[in-house]
């Protein structure tokens, strides 16, 4: 039995309730946010400069906060933590729509506000991570991280579009939206309880440094996270890269914008799907056929896309593409929850965050480079990142460790740290 003491169905778990809700809507605020920074910038000023600084702001902000986050998720109160992490958000969100009322120029409030949402939305996610195996048991922690994976497809899904109906409005409304969201996340944090845990002393107290490198070190011990690690840097590196790409080819085919936004919507409906069936799945499959498998089915499948026209077609085989994606983030996620120690979960969720963001930041540069050498040919560019996939996809079959991959039932079987 987990931290949880009481196992209950997920569905009447009220804890994981208020978690999973409190999350979602705050994914749905960063996908809004997604789309809202570009177009206020591009309308106000029309200069792509200045969009560049305020989306590497926020990148940079999210990826070198990762780690620290961890350290924070592991000292305090993770559901203190949460709930100013949102407040600070909020605040920052309410500013920027008076400066944007107040018809002032919004670009230096920007570059504020993406740092503030970088730093804060990094905290707030290892927090949120470390608290869950506080709430669901072992024996449902794959459950619940299947579920978990719906969130950001959802908010996807849902977010750009609601960005882009509301800043044809008006312009402050999507940020407005935004910080509703985030109202609503905190309120329901507000409802959440979370086992107690003793803060460290003072006198127990070794420095930021020292609680940063045990984590690394903890990480580097590990040979299954160590291993999952590499991989997930890699695989997500140029999936970011193959996006970019499909995004691309949109325009090589010269397809109308709301073809190319069905098309990828086809993107977060496949992964919507795929959660609705990643426990179960991950309860027929070996674990290790989940891991090594999914780079071979996204090598395979980006192959299939060089051949594919763009639009709806295309956007069928990037259903099947995502459908895997939360199949194998249950996998592996399952694993990394039960085997981390408690006082160690938010520090390997701050690392592996600052893995996955600074491939998820590398992966357009990437696409940008395989289309760049393809002379602008997205079949070319295509075939170039299938390729890329499928030599991560044969250094995963080579690699024993993940080849052995513990399987997520015998995980959650095995003894809780």
């Amino acid at each position: 039995m987990s931290e949880a003491s009481v196992e209950t169905p997920l569905a009447r778990n009220r804890n994981y309730n208020v978690l999973w809700s409190s999350l979602l809507f705050s994914e749905l605020n960063n996908a809004i946010l997604a789309i809202a920074f570009p177009l206020l910038v591009l309308a106000t000023s029309g200069a792509v400069a200045e969009l560049g600084v305020v989306l590497t702001v926020l990148a940079a902000a999210t990826m070198l906060a990762n780690v620290p986050a961890g350290v924070v998720a592991d000292r305090w109160n993770r559901k203190r933590v949460m709930l100013v992490c949102q407040a600070v958000r909020i605040v920052s969100l309410v500013v920027g729509c008076l400066v944007v009322l107040r018809g002032l120029e919004p670009f230096p409030y920007l570059v504020a506000m993406a740092l503030a949402e970088g730093l804060a939305g990094s905290v707030f996610a290892p927090a949120e991570d470390a608290a869950l195996p506080q709430v669901v048991p072992a024996s449902q922690l794959s459950q619940a991280i299947a579920r978990n994976t719906a969130r950001p497809f959802v908010a996807n899904l849902l977010g750009p579009v609601a960005a882009g109906l509301l800043f044809g409005v008006h312009h402050v409304l999507p940020f407005l939206l935004g910080a509703a969201m985030l109202f609503v996340s905190f309120v329901a944090l507000l409802f959440l309880s979370l086992p107690y845990r003793a803060e460290p002393e003072e006198d127990e107290e070794t420095g930021v440094g020292a609680d940063l490198v045990e984590g690394f070190r903890w990480v580097l011990r590990h040979p299954v996270i160590r291993a999952t690690l590499v991989w997930l840097v890699f695989t997500q590196l140029f999936f970011s890269a193959l996006v970019l790409i499909v995004l691309t080819a949109s325009g090589e085919y010269d397809l109308a914008p709301g073809v190319t936004g069905v098309m990828m919507a086809f993107l977060g409906a496949g992964g919507v799907l795929g959660a609705v069936f990643a426990s179960k799945m991950v309860d027929l499959l070996p674990s290790s056929v989940i891991v090594v498998g999914f780079t071979m089915v996204t090598a395979a499948m980006t192959a299939v896309m060089a051949f594919v026209p763009p639009g709806i077609p295309l956007g069928l085989v990037l259903f099947a593409t995502a459908f895997f994606i939360p199949v194998t983030a249950t996998t592996v996620m399952t694993y990394q929850m039960v085997v981390t120690p408690d006082e160690l979960r938010g520090r390997l969720s701050g690392i592996v965050g600052l893995g996955a963001e600074g491939a998820s930041a590398l992966g357009p540069l990437a696409g940008t480079a395989m289309v760049v050498l393809a002379g602008g040919r997205s079949t070319t560019s295509l075939l170039v990142c299938g390729a890329c996939l499928a030599v991560v996809a044969v250094g995963s079959l080579l690699s024993p460790t993940l080849r052995r991959f513990p399987s997520v039932r015998e995980t959650e079987d095995a003894p809780h740290p």
